[in-house]
C-alpha cells in the first residue's frame, strides 16, 4: 500500500466523534511525582480518554497509592523494570483507542493538554503531535517543544533551556516528532511503522520512532496551547551514569536504523569529528567510561538493527529525508543546547 492509499483509508475510517485517547504513564518508584501527574490527568477537558499506568516493579508504594486514590486508573504490573520503551508498548497494546498519549510520571499538564493535541490531528497524514513542555522549576523556560535531529544525527529538545516565547517554537520543517515525555501518537501510524524499539530500554526511543515515522511519510504538528510541566531527568538521577551509557549506545543504533544511506559517505568525516568531540565532552563531564561502554555495547546488536532498518517502511528518498534533518550546527550551538541540563542529570 502506498502512502496516498494509506492516508485515504485512514481518512475514510476515522470517525471524528470517537477520538478516543489512552494516556500511558510509565512509573518506576515515582511516588514523589505520581500523585500530581495523575491528578492533572484526571482533570482533562477531552471527553473520551482513559489513563493507563504501566508500573515497572515499583517498591515505593506507588501501586497502593493508585489503588486507594485512583481506582479508575488501569494498572499494568511488571515484576521488574522492563524499561521505558517496553512499558510504553505494553500500554499501547493493552488499549484500542484512536490515539495514544505518553506522559512522564514526573510531569503535570494543563486541563486542555489532550484536547489541544487531538485538535491538531484532523489531517490524516499527521501521525504525531508535540506539546510545549516547560521546566517544572521555571515555568518561563522551555524544556522541550518537540524533537529535532541534525544531519550529524544529534537529537535535541527544540528550544530547550530558552525563554517561553513564540519566536522559539518549532517551524513545521524543523519538527521531527514529539518528546516521549509528553506527546500524542496516532494508532494507525504505529500500526504502519511499528512500536518503540524495546532494545533501546530508555532514551532516544522516541527519536527513533519519530524518524521511522518520517521515513514512512507521516507528519508531526506542534500544539502551542498543550502545556506540560516537567522535572528533567528525575528518574535518571537515581542511577548515576546510566543515561550517558544508554544515550551513547542508542545513538549508534538510531543512526544505523535511520541515517540516509547514500549521503553517509559525504557526512562521514564530520560524523567522525563530532564523535571525537563527544568523547572529549564526556572526559570534561567525567563520564568517559559510561560513554565508551555504551558505544561498545552498541556493537552487539548492529546486525539486528540493520535488519530492522530493512523492515521499516520507506516512502521518502534519501534526499527528501535529509531535507527533514537540520543543518550541521556550530560546536558552540551544539553545546548551548544542553547548557540548561546540570551535570548530575546526564
Amino acid at each position: 500500500m502506498n502512502i496516498d492509499q494509506l492516508f485515504s483509508k485512514a481518512s475514510a475510517s476515522t470517525i471524528p466523534s470517537a477520538q478516543s485517547v489512552a494516556v500511558v504513564v510509565v512509573n518506576w518508584n515515582g511516588l514523589l511525582y505520581l500523585p500530581a501527574c495523575i491528578l492533572s490527568l484526571s482533570q482533562q477537558t477531552h471527553p473520551n480518554y482513559q489513563i493507563v499506568v504501566v508500573d515497572n516493579g515499583s517498591t515505593d508504594g506507588s501501586l497502593a497509592y493508585l489503588e486507594r486514590y485512583h481506582p479508575s486508573v488501569h494498572i499494568i504490573r511488571n515484576q521488574h523494570n522492563l524499561g521505558f520503551a517496553a512499558a510504553c508498548n505494553q500500554g499501547i497494546v493493552a488499549t484500542q483507542t484512536d490515539y495514544i498519549a505518553l506522559l512522564n510520571n514526573d510531569a503535570i499538564v494543563h486541563s486542555d493538554w489532550l484536547s489541544a493535541m487531538v485538535d491538531k490531528m484532523s489531517d490524516p497524514t499527521v501521525g504525531m503531535c508535540a506539546c510545549k513542555m516547560l521546566a517544572m522549576n521555571n515555568h518561563h523556560m522551555v524544556d522541550s517543544a518537540g524533537i529535532a535531529v541534525d544531519r550529524l544525527g544529534f537529537a535535541w529538545g527544540i528550544a530547550g533551556g530558552q525563554k517561553d516565547d513564540p519566536s522559539h517554537y518549532p517551524q513545521p520543517e524543523q519538527l521531527l516528532g514529539p518528546s516521549g515525555g509528553a506527546g500524542l501518537y496516532r494508532r494507525r501510524m504505529l500500526e504502519d511503522i511499528g512500536l518503540f524499539d524495546e532494545n533501546f530500554f530508555a532514551y532516544l526511543e522516541d527519536v527513533d520512532l519519530a524518524w521511522r515515522a518520517q521515513w514512512a511519510g507521516w507528519q508531526c504538528k506542534f500544539a502551542e496551547s498543550a502545556v506540560a510541566f516537567h522535572v528533567h531527568s528525575a528518574t535518571a538521577m537515581r542511577v548515576p551514569y546510566l543515561k550517558s551509557r544508554l544515550l551513547a549506545r542508542n545513538r549508534v543504533w538510531m543512526l544505523v536504523k535511520n541515517y540516509p544511506t547514500s549521503l553517509l559517505l559525504a557526512y562521514l568525516p564530520l560524523l567522525i569529528v563530532t564523535e571525537i568531540g563527544a568523547l572529549a565532552y564526556l572526559i570534561y563531564g567525567k563520564r568517559l567510561g559510561s560513554g565508551i561502554h555504551g558505544r561498545f555495547e552498541s556493537l552487539n546488536q548492529i546486525w539486528a538493527m540493520l535488519q530492522k532498518r530493512l523492515r521499516s517502511p520507506r516512502r521518502l528518498t534519501d534526499r527528501q529525508m535529509m531535507n527533514r534533518l537540520q543543518p550541521v550546527p556550530s560546536p558552540q550551538k551544539l553545546l548551548r543546547r544542553y547548557q540548561f541540563v546540570s551535570e548530575k542529570q546526564i
